[in-house]
């Protein structure tokens, strides 16, 4: 049987795996569903069309599918969805998404969600990142796998941050940040790459030194960004070990649409 507290209100239409436990005083809503594994703690609310999947750790005091913040939203069944084996501290609010932006605010798996973070409508988080206590994400914000931002952080609507980046403590993101570089402050302004984080998972020395490459192209040499991607590309042919980092280089800077930090 699924163990909820005596005080826990789970709508009866609500979906619970049978190994879910819900912690007092919670309050789960008819459209939600929860999978196998997931611990959810005391005092959280959990609304709208959303799905959680399994073994995830949700503590106290959360407030998770709630409608948007967002003056167009006028009641429409969009949806906020939940992946596996991610911690959510305290204190945390998940929104649904918006009509005309895809409806959907996603979490993936294994993310380490601290404290207060706030993901708005439409956000798309993927794996493995890390954001620290206090990070704010507007709508439309896609931070991609192994991102790690610092406490205090905001980052701006439509805002992309590329893999592997790191953006440090109290930092406003109000352009795109590219895949491996570390970016802080405010203005913000890229102070490296996040050549610590590609150890830690074990990118190879060929690696680092192509992306170590990569952040001198755009940043050290007085190039412009054509002429950086121009010899990025170059990079790509003459170390085929480093392709699937610098197609992932390219594909962020053809795509970004707020131009990229500097």
């Amino acid at each position: 049987m699924t163990q909820v507290h005596a005080t826990a209100l789970v709508d009866p239409a609500a979906e619970l795996d049978s190994s879910v436990s819900v912690g007092p005083y919670t309050v789960i809503g008819p459209h939600v569903k929860v999978g196998a594994g997931t611990t959810i703690g005391a005092h959280c609310v959990i609304e709208g069309r959303t799905t959680i999947g399994a073994h995830n750790r949700i503590f106290q005091f959360n407030s998770i599918g709630a409608v948007p913040q967002d003056k167009k939203y006028a009641g429409e069944p969009t949806e906020l969805i939940i992946g596996d084996h991610n911690t959510i501290r305290e204190f945390c609010t998940f929104n649904l998404g918006v009509p005309g932006a895809g409806g959907v605010t996603t979490v993936g798996n294994h993310n380490w969600i601290m404290a207060y973070t706030h993901i708005a409508h439409d956000c798309h988080v993927a794996n493995h990142t890390t954001l620290a206590n206090n990070t704010t994400l507007a709508g439309h914000v896609n931070l991609a796998d192994w991102v790690t931002v610092g406490g205090l952080t905001g980052i701006h609507q439509f805002v992309s941050v590329g893999a592997h980046a790191m953006v440090g403590f109290a930092s406003a993101v109000t352009q795109d940040v590219p895949p491996f570089m570390l970016v802080d402050g405010n203005p913000l302004a890229v102070r490296g790459f996040n050549q610590v984080g590609l150890r830690r998972r074990d990118f190879s020395q060929a690696r680092i030194s192509a992306v170590k490459q990569m952040h001198k192209l755009l940043y050290r040499q007085g190039l412009t960004l054509e002429q950086a991607r121009v010899g990025i590309e170059a990079l790509g042919q003459e170390t085929p070990e480093c392709a699937e980092d610098v197609d992932m280089m390219i594909r962020f800077l053809a795509a970004a649409t707020r131009g990229i930090a500097r």
